[in-house]
């Protein structure tokens, strides 16, 4: 069910196709599944959630179908009612300051409409009845940040915070997506195991990146990846972790050298300039014009030797 009125008892469907109505009038006994959740005190309090669902969820003014009942009537209709009030991990989610917000959704799916992450990876990607940023936040409260198809939900989120702007009841997405990824990291230095390929790499790039010496020492090595690039000048196959991107993508051919190397070349000469030093916007703009034109022949004709490159090598 979409919403129960505390009021009058009475639940409710919102759909579009009348499958619901159906159901409700046929049988003779009726079972009424619904979450904690989704109890509301008033009908006024209804009045304001049956407007926002459909303008948030289709755009739609009002909902085609809308279907309310309260009890039985004899002679028409279900003559059992059972109403059965789920909670399967919803107080344990309420008890979490952050995570709380989470069961404020009213499934519009507005969430998923902007997701530039569930948009290339699809529902079933998800691994739960909640897909898109709300099952991202949600699925790892019900059921456990420890669960194996629950662990990595938090991390199906560029925190670009689309989902956010369009939430109609405001769930702060990034903020509970952040949360989560935390307390999955805490389960899992709770735990005492070997350290995984992930582990191994992030400590890798932590230790690179945080030093200026051995960063250029790797990008000398730049050139020799090219040895695994082969004649077509992309990488098809990666062993490990991985190469769970090389299934499916191939990753370009690296440059033959670094940013850093090739200005320590060519501007080796250039005077250092005063941090203290205002920099005079107009004219380093009035300088640099000519620079934009032949970057972009530059580009273009670099994009049409590897296109006839490519050309050769096919034929």
């Amino acid at each position: 069910m979409n919403f129960g009125i505390a009021e009058t008892g009475t639940m409710t469907i919102v759909e579009s196709e009348g499958n619901g109505r159906m159901c409700l009038t046929l049988p003779d006994t009726l079972i009424s599944f619904m979450g904690i959740e989704k109890l509301l005190p008033t009908f006024q309090d209804y009045e304001a959630f049956l407007q926002l669902l459909p303008r948030s969820s289709t755009g739609e003014r009002m909902n085609p179908y809308t279907s309310m009942w309260t009890g039985v009537t004899p002679g028409d209709g279900p003559q059992n009612l059972h109403v059965i009030l789920i909670d399967n991990g919803r107080t344990a989610v309420l008890a979490d300051e952050l995570g709380r917000q989470a069961l404020r959704c009213i499934r519009c799916s507005a969430c998923m409409n902007v997701c530039p992450v569930y948009e290339r990876a699809g529902g079933h990607a998800y691994g739960s009845t909640y897909p898109g940023p709300i099952g991202a936040i949600l699925s790892p409260q019900l059921s456990g940040i420890e669960a194996a198809h629950n662990n990595s939900l938090p991390y199906a989120s560029s925190l670009c915070g689309a989902c956010y702007e369009v939430c109609p009841v405001k769930i702060n997405f990034p903020e509970v997506l952040v949360h989560l990824r935390g307390k999955d990291v805490e389960a899992k230095h709770a735990k005492k195991h070997a350290p995984t390929q992930m582990d191994a790499m992030m400590y890798g790039a932590k230790k690179l990146f945080s030093s200026g010496k051995m960063m250029a020492v790797a990008e000398r090595g730049l050139p020799m990846s090219r040895l695994i690039s082969g004649k077509k000048h992309k990488i098809t196959k990666v062993p490990g972790i991985v190469g769970g991107w090389t299934d499916y993508r191939d990753i370009p051919e690296p440059p033959k050298e670094s940013f850093r190397n090739w200005w320590k070349k060519e501007k080796s000469g250039a005077p250092a300039r005063d941090s203290a030093e205002r920099v005079d916007i107009a004219a380093l703009i009035e300088a640099n014009k000519g620079k934009v034109a032949e970057a972009a022949a530059n580009a273009q004709a670099a994009a049409e030797a590897q296109a006839a490159r490519e050309g050769k090598e096919n034929a």
